[in-house]
């Protein structure tokens, strides 16, 4: 394939040399740099590109140009390059401005001139901008294929964690494809044995266990120490937030993950009131970005591993893991977060996975293209999922059993949702029942203040209800409230916990009824259940250790 292009643009000549200069400098290798030095000579290369199918992965252009302002030009740009990332040039009188491009032509970033020297200033910038570009763009010619049905609740499961993972993959649907049929008909493989994994240098998995399939691609599923200095169970924010200032401390690390990185909020479409990111980010990204923030400091990642139990033999902690295997570590931090609470109706039990899905991650709602789609919950990670699935559905309807969402939702959600033509909002209302052959096809609503009932035809039930905390397998080693969650710190001293802390010593913010084991992000007994404060108690908690493991 062709070199993706990075197209600059500047009236000035010695500010376009230079501009140009530092980007060949750095990213020539990978990149076709190419200059235009006015808008409309901008465009009419874009519109050359276009024409010879060569993607442009970014527009550098400086906004105070004769003819044709910056911002005008990346307007107009998203006809031939609507993918490309953009990057306004700007002047500090003209910060105003770009900041209202963000919302208004979705610009990227802005960078204040001068950028010197480029290794501080710009590369940093272009570095992230290139690289959400590059996830959002994989080779075609990716060697991983996934022959299923779209039904297919394990076709589903296989298919979330690739994308979970930020593995690339070609999908082939054997109920619309002749490809598809014809790669199972070579496989020999049964329906029962779908979806087949076709896997470069590697043997057809047939129906593979997340285990299975994360080995054989390569990701690691066992901890390479049988002693660590801090064990992080769970790689939402919070645990991966953990990871980042425990390996970058010096301490030993490992964090567990029984599904992807990134969490519940590794599912989000955008998180747009994370600090530091105007324009917001999608939790997918934010998650490739801490992991190979961890990464580049030591820390380990076991993923597809869920723990089962938790031992304390002496001064170290020992976890263990489904199958075989186990973790031991001087200090443990519980990072597990909560799920999605399964929602009690008729039916819908028997179509989980076949149309019926709890939280999704934001590439599925492309799949909804013309449907009308149905969404429960009424919580911010429900409002982010309406907006993603709007961009497709010919129609999403939100469900929420309570009476208004400004009691549980961001008002700049509650205002997109509002300006949104295509969303429904439906208060008081609830799902009862569902129905259809091997897949959903209809449900049954209630009406919560009159009882009255309608039945609406559909595919699609997305659920983002409640939290149920992933706590089961602390057992009675750590004091949880009747709901599952664990409790820390000074709520450890209240009446109804009197026995759980064995100590003379009060126990720290986060620290457990169990010394030297921690608890951060939402899985914790009151916690702000927020993207900002899960990665701030996983920070937090990293200091606590390093407080518990000079005591020991």
């Amino acid at each position: 394939m062709s070199k993706p292009v990075i197209l600059t643009v500047d009236d000035d000549p010695e500010v376009s040399a230079a501009i140009s200069r530092d980007l060949r400098e750095r990213y020539g290798t990978e990149y076709l740099v190419v200059r235009a030095t006015s808008g409309a000579q901008a465009l009419d290369v874009l519109t050359k590109l276009a024409l010879r199918n060569q993607p442009v992965a970014l527009i550098a252009t400086d906004q105070r140009m004769p003819g044709m302002t910056g911002i005008e030009l990346l307007a107009a740009a998203r006809r031939q390059a609507p993918d490309a990332k953009y990057l306004l040039l700007t002047a500090y009188a003209d910060t105003d401005v770009a900041i209202k491009a963000i919302n208004a032509i979705g610009l990227d970033y802005y960078l204040v001139k001068p950028w010197d020297p480029p290794e501080e200033h710009l590369y940093p910038v272009v570095d992230d901008l290139l690289g959400d570009w590059r996830d959002a763009h994989p080779e075609h010619t990716s060697d991983i294929r996934v022959v299923g049905h779209r039904w297919s609740d394990r076709s589903h499961e296989v298919k979330t964690f690739l994308a979970r993972n930020h593995v690339p993959y070609r999908w082939y649907d054997t109920d619309h494809d002749t490809e598809a049929q014809r790669l199972r008909d070579l496989a020999g493989a049964a329906d029962s044995e779908l979806p087949l994994v076709l896997v470069p240098d590697g043997e057809t998995l047939r129906s593979p266990s997340p285990v299975e399939l994360a080995s054989a691609l390569g990701l690691r599923t066992t901890a390479r120490q049988p002693l660590y200095d801090v064990c992080i169970v769970g790689g939402g924010p919070a645990g991966l937030a953990a990871g980042v200032y425990a390996a970058s401390e010096g301490l030993s690390t490992v964090i567990v993950e029984r599904e992807a990185p990134g969490g519940q909020a590794g599912q989000s479409a955008a998180i747009e009131n994370y600090l530091g990111f105007p324009k917001g980010l999608t939790g997918s990204d934010l998650a490739r970005r801490a992991v190979a923030q961890a990464s580049r400091f030591g820390a380990e990642m076991v993923l597809a591993r869920s723990v089962t139990g938790l031992q304390t033999r002496g001064p170290v902690h020992a976890v263990l893991l489904e199958g075989s295997g186990e973790i031991e570590a001087r200090a443990l931090i519980i990072a597990t977060g909560v799920s999605y609470r399964r929602l009690e109706a008729t039916g819908l039990a028997e179509l989980t996975g076949r149309g019926v899905y709890y939280g999704a991650t934001a590439s599925e709602a492309s799949q909804c293209q013309g449907d009308d789609v149905y969404v429960v919950g009424a919580a911010n990670s429900a409002g982010q999922a309406v907006l993603n699935l709007a961009r497709f559905a010919k129609r999403v309807v939100m469900l929420v059993r309570g009476a208004t969402l400004t009691t549980s939702m961001s008002q700049y959600l509650i205002d997109k949702i509002a300006a949104a033509p295509n969303i429904e909002v439906r208060c008081r209302t609830e799902v009862i029942g569902c129905r259809g052959n091997g897949h959903l096809e209809a449900l049954t609503l209630a009406d919560r203040t009159t009882g009255a009932t309608e039945d609406v035809q559909t595919s699609w039930l997305f659920a983002y209800v409640g939290a149920a905390p992933r706590t089961d397998w602390v057992g009675t080693a750590v004091a949880r409230d009747d709901r599952g969650f664990v409790v820390t710190g000074q709520d450890l001293l209240g009446a109804q916990y009197t026995g759980h802390w064995s100590l003379p010593r009060p126990p720290f913010a986060l620290e457990t009824s169990t010394p030297g084991v921690f608890a951060a992000g939402d899985v914790r007994l009151d916690s702000m259940k927020r993207v900002a404060s899960a990665v701030g108690e996983g920070a937090m908690a990293i200091y606590l250790v390093h407080r518990y493991l000079a005591t020991v």
